[in-house]
């Protein structure tokens, strides 16, 4: 199988083809952040990077038969300032589109963020199938709904697999990790840290339920906090969890901050791996 990744980032749709059981002849990326694409080459060194996905001419692929890609979600997100397709970021998806057009490949896989009806009426007409929404919270301990479109078929999965946040935390952190004293000196109850502000970053979220979606945020505190007993942010390695990405993949010699951006902006590898089991079917 040929497969072309957009967006590719660090490669999540590499480690979800190897755990559906698909073997890929080649692997062709679309990915421009350094960081990203060393974690993929230290995993992946077969990987061909292909650099800016606008500067891809399809004449010069070999026949691919799958298509994949999570086009950037900051201008749909709910969590920005919702400018959809007037964001530059977002109208990438249209270069999705063109090479969609012009390669014809066999199957094809979008990812994004839920967002507004009209925005995901437009992807769908575009492409030309209905959305599916799938919450990785069915697979792993984080609230994370997204959005698919493809052509693979495949069951939309509906059980959970009871997997709260104390199955993925580890027993002992380093102290870099915790919040400062004078922090957790302000706590004055309830499920926000500061009592001055009230966000997903300030928020505490309990062991015996679902953490928050990670988002691409460059410190594990834009995630939210755990108590530990001593309150926290999550550690890169339980970001890996909470996203199913194999322990150790983004330790590749690359600061925390970037493994936190890279996780926040990669997909729930076994939600993908799910819907690639579609292809053997």
């Amino acid at each position: 199988m040929h497969v072309l990744s957009l967006f590719d980032g660090m490669s999540c749709g590499q480690l979800a083809l190897q755990r559906a059981g698909i073997q890929v002849e080649n692997y062709f990326a679309a990915e421009i952040d350094k960081y990203a694409i060393k974690v993929t080459q230290a995993n992946f060194p077969g990987t061909v990077q292909l650099g800016d996905v606008t500067a891809i001419d399809p004449d010069s692929l070999p026949d691919i038969d799958l298509l994949i890609g999570g086009s950037p979600c900051q201008g749909f997100s709910f969590a920005g300032k919702q400018l959809n397709f007037d964001d530059p970021r977002s109208k990438l998806f249209w270069e999705y589109v063109r090479l969609l057009k012009a390669l014809k490949p066999k199957y094809f896989l979008l990812e994004n963020v839920k967002m507004k009806k009209e925005s995901m009426d437009v992807i769908t007409d575009a492409l030309g199938v209905e959305p599916i929404a799938i919450n990785s919270r069915l697979f792993s301990a984080q609230n994370r709904p997204r959005i698919y479109w493809t052509n693979i078929p495949f069951d939309v999965p509906t059980e959970d697999k009871g997997i709260v946040l104390r199955d993925i935390l580890e027993p002992e952190v380093e102290e870099k990790y915790y919040a400062g004293k004078k922090l957790r000196e302000s706590y004055m109850g309830g499920n926000q840290l500061n009592p001055k502000y009230k966000s997903q970053c300030n928020t505490i979220y309990p062991t015996d339920g679902k953490f928050a979606t990670l988002c691409a945020g460059t410190h594990g505190y834009s995630f939210g906090y755990v108590p530990a007993p001593t309150y926290r942010k999550l550690t890169p390695t339980e970001c890996e969890r909470l996203q199913t990405v194999p322990h150790g993949y983004t330790d590749k010699n690359v600061s925390d901050t970037q493994r936190y951006k890279m996780l926040g902006n990669g997909w729930t590898v076994d939600v993908v791996s799910h819907i690639m089991k579609g292809l053997t079917q």
